[in-house]
């Protein structure tokens, strides 16, 4: 017997649906520990952050913009 597939999903998720590929990315990268812990590292260490940020984006494929120099305040 096969099973019933067409109620497979959950309203819960519906809301995926509608996210860029960036902020799928990011719902299961969030709940990853390993990336967590990273995170935490980076967050907590009061020192360069840059060791830690270019391990972490090498590790985990991640980018992080630099503000513009040329915004005027």
């Amino acid at each position: 017997m096969t099973p019933d597939a067409s109620t497979w999903r959950s309203s819960e998720y519906d809301h995926l649906d509608r996210l860029t590929a960036s902020d799928l990315a990011w719902e299961w990268l969030r709940r990853n520990d390993a990336y967590d812990a990273d995170f935490e590292a980076v967050a907590s260490d009061p020192g360069d952050p840059e060791p830690l940020t270019d391990r972490i984006r090498q590790r985990w494929g991640l980018r992080f913009p630099r503000r513009s120099t040329d915004l005027v305040s």
